[in-house]
């Protein structure tokens, strides 16, 4: 009697109808792929056979949801250690008992006991909702030599001991988890890291007048300024970033001195120009350490050249309203960049701003949706609402231990850290999307709708900036005098 074999070219997910590979997981509906099977047995719920509150990852006719012994067929989902239904790992235990197990194992302070100021790390990483995102990060070496390191007291529980470990994402990563434990006190993650990157570039500056003038610099201009700015909001990796750049740009004009025959205190108007010319764009950002040289009498006073940078062209009005339809009917486009895409196109909003709106600037009253941008809240007009409330129940990085109860719109991978605008962009970007046109187009469009100090307050925008837009714009409203009309 011969057996009917089945090749992998035939093989479909029943659910999302995915090809899967031999040996996928096999249920009485058919084959699941590895993301369908995850998603079943890490969703809880009632049973729509029984009514039972339990895992139900079982699918009915009519799509609910059927726990284990209402599907029938589907195995035994109950942890051997905890008692408690999920996906087994290895030994018929739970991801959580494994996750605390080698937990214990790493935080060990070799007493056989978990040093116990690591003990609010312990109970955050082993009640994740995913622990096979903490079993993948603890099965890395350096973080298995990092969390060990800390648990032995090799190395101080503060954040001047992070900084001696390697490699400095992975310590980045950790230090945001110990921090949302309040294991650390609460520090500006980026102006930490840059302290760390200038810590080890300084070094390597072989000339020590130049050495001793960029650590001048950057203590008393750069540090000082991203201290400012983190004194009213947490800093971005993009203003960590021009901070790197101007201390690079410092280090290559000293340089270009150097190879002229010259030091700072010499300079001449025409070693600037000569440096600018060899681009003005890349170049821009040594104006903060001419500006600061001069005010510091470390160099003479000379001429830095100005050029203006004008904003991109907007896209047409017929391409702003393609682009909204696109987003709307395509439904193989992520909801995340949907959405993000809508606050861009509908209310000018950059991503620096989008990445830091939180789940309770959309607010649902009396059958409307609106989002909370300035004041007063800006309506969302449909079919958009239903997307954004839509979203509300799906947003991503919500099942690790870095973000479970976040009320980010959209939460980032890190601890208590939104999804940083340098990731999103590129989102955007995949999908053709123009965010800085688009944002143009937007403003404009709205500042020939409505008053510019209106609009200006509604969507968080300065009066001066949107009161110029709407003079290049050709608007209406240029002598609109703001305030209460209703009378």
């Amino acid at each position: 009697m011969s057996r009917t074999r089945v090749r992998a070219e035939d093989l479909f997910c029943a659910r999302c109808r995915r090809a899967v590979r031999l040996g996928a997981a096999h249920w009485p509906e058919g084959y699941l792929c590895a993301g369908c099977y995850a998603q079943a047995l890490e969703t809880y719920g009632t049973c729509t056979g029984c009514g039972v509150e339990r895992l139900p990852p079982g699918l009915a006719p009519d799509g609910g949801r059927l726990c284990p012994d209402c599907a029938g067929g589907l195995g035994d989902f109950t942890c051997g250690q905890c008692g408690q239904e999920a996906r087994r790992y290895r030994r018929g235990i739970c991801g959580r008992c494994v996750l605390a197990e080698r937990l214990h194992e790493l935080l060990d302070d070799g007493t056989g006991r978990i040093r116990p100021e690591l003990l609010p790390q312990f109970d955050t990483l082993r009640q994740m909702k995913r622990p096979w995102g903490g079993l993948t990060w603890t099965n890395q070496p350096r973080v298995q030599q990092n969390l060990q390191a800390l648990a032995r007291n090799q190395v101080p529980l503060t954040h001047e001991g992070l900084s001696r470990l390697t490699p400095w994402r992975s310590v980045a990563y950790l230090r945001d988890l110990l921090m949302q434990c309040d294991v650390l006190p609460p520090a500006d993650r980026h102006l930490l890291l840059f302290q760390r990157w200038l810590a080890e570039k300084l070094p390597t500056v072989s000339d020590p007048e130049h050495r001793k003038l960029l650590d001048l610099f950057a203590t008393w201009h750069i540090q000082r300024r991203l201290r400012t700015l983190a004194g009213s909001g947490p800093l971005t990796s993009s203003q960590t970033q021009q901070a790197r750049n101007k201390h690079y740009l410092a280090i290559n004009f000293l340089d270009h001195l150097a190879q002229r025959g010259r030091a700072l205190a010499n300079c001449t108007q025409a070693d600037v120009d000569t440096w600018y010319a060899g681009g003005y764009t890349a170049r821009r950002l040594t104006h903060s350490f001419l500006r600061w040289a001069m005010q510091s009498k470390h160099m003479p006073t000379v001429t830095i050249p100005h050029r203006s940078t004008a904003n991109p062209a907007p896209i047409t009005q017929h391409q702003q309203l393609a682009l909204l339809r696109q987003l709307v009917n395509h439904d193989d486009i992520p909801l995340q960049d949907r959405v993000a895409a809508v606050l861009v196109l509908l209310y000018a909003q950059p991503l620096t701003r989008i990445t830091r709106l939180s789940s309770d600037d959309v607010q649902h009253e009396d059958g409307k949706v609106l989002v909370r941008l300035g004041d007063p809240p800006s309506p969302v007009p449909a079919p958009f609402d239903g997307m954004l409330l839509n979203y509300l129940g799906q947003r991503p990085n919500t099942k690790t231990a870095t973000n479970p109860e976040a009320r980010w719109l959209f939460p980032g991978r890190r601890a208590a850290q939104p999804m940083p605008p340098e990731a999103m962009a590129p989102r955007l970007r995949q999908l053709g999307f123009p965010t800085r046109p688009g944002r143009t187009a937007a403003i404009r469009q709205l500042v020939l709708q409505a008053p510019a100090p209106v609009i200006a307050r509604m969507l968080g925008y300065n009066d001066d900036h949107t009161t110029r837009l709407a003079e290049e714009a050709g608007g209406t409203w240029k002598r609109y005098a703001p305030g209460d009309h209703a009378r």
